[in-house]
């Protein structure tokens, strides 16, 4: 017999295999070091596993004076409002930007992007010190403001492309039958942009779940949030409580992405912004 030759086919396969599979490591496997973390009683080099399991770090994180359901509460109380208000104002400026023939519209999309355009430090110490004159500093309010200003870029843009992409003939219908303009955009226009503005909700839900630096510089230490929680223990070396910090800042958001897979498909979301 012959010796053994491997079709092209299995060469074809070999090198993409080992690049899922690098992949799948790198995607994967900070998450899985981290479910191991929240577990772990005793654990250090050179040992590649945990030397103890328990749940005691558990205890001392959801302990009255661990501060963890104060976090979670106060981050999810500011990512939805921050939602409300991105979407309170991307709402009609995104349906102006779409459908009025606005003079240096580029512009004025490209001004959302004012406060991504500069390093956040420098933005947010200057930031601080205003609200602190005018008493919004360590307040919710502060807080979401500060995360609006960032909520803005997604929540208009976004609303901007969903708004665009409906025909504005079916306004125009709707107008020739009787509706007012404001009766058109409530029954015609707003749900067929809804799951755009769902999409945008979801970017900005995010972002403001994870912002760190602007709730550090306007929130601490009144307003306990799930990031700076993190980077206490995180800094201090207390990664069992950190990792156990960082679960609980992924589940609302993927608790959140669940939700919305169901009213929210593929489909959908790709003519956004055609």
């Amino acid at each position: 017999m012959g010796a053994f030759r491997p079709s092209l086919s299995v060469l074809w396969w070999v090198p993409r295999g080992i690049i899922f599979g690098l992949m799948a490591f790198f995607i994967f496997g900070p998450l899985f070091n981290m479910l191991l973390w929240t577990v772990t009683e005793k654990w250090y080099f050179p040992h590649a596993l945990p030397l103890e399991y328990g749940f005691s770090a558990w205890k001392r994180v959801f302990e009255p004076r661990g501060g963890a359901l104060e976090s979670l509460g106060n981050s999810l109380v500011v990512a939805v409002l921050t939602v409300a208000v991105s979407l309170a104002l991307a709402v009609p400026a995104g349906y102006a930007l779409a459908r009025l023939k606005l003079p240096l519209r580029s512009l004025i999309l490209l001004a959302f992007l004012i406060p991504q355009a500069f390093p956040n430090l420098t933005v947010y110490v200057n930031v601080a010190r205003i609200f602190y004159e005018i008493g919004l500093n360590g307040t919710i309010a502060g807080v979401v403001l500060v995360h609006v200003s960032h909520g803005l870029v997604y929540a208009v843009w976004i609303a901007t492309a969903a708004f665009s992409a409906i025909d504005v003939e079916l306004e125009q219908a709707a107008r020739s039958i009787g509706a007012g303009a404001f009766r058109a955009f409530r029954d015609i226009t707003l749900p067929l942009a809804a799951p755009g503005l769902l999409a945008s909700a979801i970017f900005v839900f995010l972002e403001s779940l994870d912002e760190f630096t602007g709730s550090y510089f306007v929130g601490a230490p009144d307003v306990n949030m799930l990031p700076l929680l993190l980077y206490t223990a995180g800094s201090g070396g207390n990664y069992q409580v950190a990792s156990i910090t960082a679960l609980l800042l992924l589940v609302p958001s993927l608790i959140f992405m669940l939700i919305v897979e169901r009213f929210l498909k593929a489909d959908v979301l790709s003519r956004v912004g055609r």
